[in-house]
């Protein structure tokens, strides 16, 4: 658990550290909630996206049905993040890039 990590790192109690995770989150919500972004720094950030009203359809049976505009949350992830990710063994960095016309 991540928890658990943190106070073993920090030496922190687990419980300290779920309090302040728990306020963290909380601050996080709010300010999505008030249309703000959350940046994490070289982690990523958050963003409310506006999802426009659509026809859906039920796979198995192939009716349509009408799904509501709404709000969601999007991650954008940091370049470093990225780019630790990309450092992954197994991983291709080429991965969804665009190939530039000569």
């Amino acid at each position: 658990m991540l928890c658990d990590a943190v106070a073993d790192r920090t030496g922190l109690s687990k419980a300290d550290i779920a309090m302040i995770s728990e306020a963290m989150f909380m601050l996080m919500r709010d300010a999505l909630m008030a249309g703000e972004n959350v940046k994490l720094t070289g982690f990523g950030s958050l963003q409310l996206r506006e999802r426009a009203g659509r026809v859906g359809r039920n796979p198995r049976t192939g009716v349509e049905y009408n799904i509501t505009p709404r709000q969601t949350v999007a991650f954008t992830p940091s370049a470093h993040l990225r780019a630790a990710l990309d450092r992954l063994p197994g991983s291709d960095p080429s991965a969804g890039k665009v190939r530039q016309r000569a």
